[in-house]
């Protein structure tokens, strides 16, 4: 049997038989009402994403398939904990708090996709993901929080599939989030202070040498790179002993 498939990228539980799915379904015989209906209907958990879709129709009887492709896990934690991006030093710097409420309803979305084949293995795969973003869950460092899912610590929750917060949850994990960021920058002065102070010390030493003493200092090395360019990375033009322009041999 011939089939036809349609692809689109819709917001998640809010498809329109407008732009760009009613155009392109028209022509196909279908009911369109019914399609955008299955689709918000399986999209709904990813209200405020867009979500690649796919309606796989079958020309002869004109009945049809929805596939529903998933954001990134990462993508997903980021939304549930209101961050832009992870941490730049994930073993030191935490950016934010998820709660396991939090994690149950990302490993459902990412069913499909994950290696796990029970809830509690996609759970775990989940929080690895979160363990290389700087990501708390339940307040421990994802590794714990893994532990803790091995020890049945979590059991109670993941059995019923609990996946809403209250709204005094939220107003919590968004203050964590506030004072997480804090405490990084706070970290990230006291670093950029320590490695100045280095580096006004031996600034008669070699470039290299530096770097071995702010690295010894347990400096983060994208702040060394920000203070200090690697050695023979930059050579201003013209400056003594530096290679003539091109061509500037030749002039006599």
């Amino acid at each position: 049997m011939a089939k036809e498939t349609i692809e689109a990228l819709v917001d998640g539980g809010k498809a329109s038989a407008g732009p760009p799915l009613g155009p392109a379904l028209g022509p196909k015989g279908v009911n369109i009402g019914q399609v955008i209906q299955a689709i918000n209907k399986v999209t709904d958990i990813f209200k405020g994403m867009q979500v690649p879709v796919k309606v796989i129709i079958d020309t002869a009887t004109k009945k049809f398939d929805i596939e529903v492709g998933t954001p990134p896990a990462s993508a997903l934690i980021k939304k549930e904990t209101g961050i832009e991006k992870g941490s730049g030093n994930p073993k030191l710097d935490k950016v934010a708090n998820i709660l396991i409420e939090q994690i149950i309803k990302i490993a459902k979305m990412k069913e499909s996709s994950l290696l796990g084949k029970t809830l509690k293995e996609r759970i775990k795969e989940i929080m690895g993901t979160c363990n290389s973003m700087g990501v708390l869950v339940e307040g421990v460092s994802a590794v714990e929080a893994i532990q803790m899912v091995n020890e049945g610590k979590f059991d109670t929750e993941i059995k019923a599939e609990k996946t809403e917060l209250s709204a005094e949850e939220k107003k919590q994990l968004e203050e964590e989030r506030k004072k997480l960021a804090e405490d990084v920058e706070k970290r990230r002065a006291e670093y950029e202070k320590k490695a100045k102070e280095i580096i006004e010390l031996m600034k008669d030493k070699a470039k290299g040498e530096i770097r071995s003493k702010l690295k010894e200092a347990k400096i983060p090395l994208k702040i060394i790179d920000e203070l200090m360019p690697a050695e023979g990375a930059v050579a201003a033009a013209g400056a003594p002993g530096a290679a003539p322009a091109a061509g500037a041999a030749e002039k006599k």
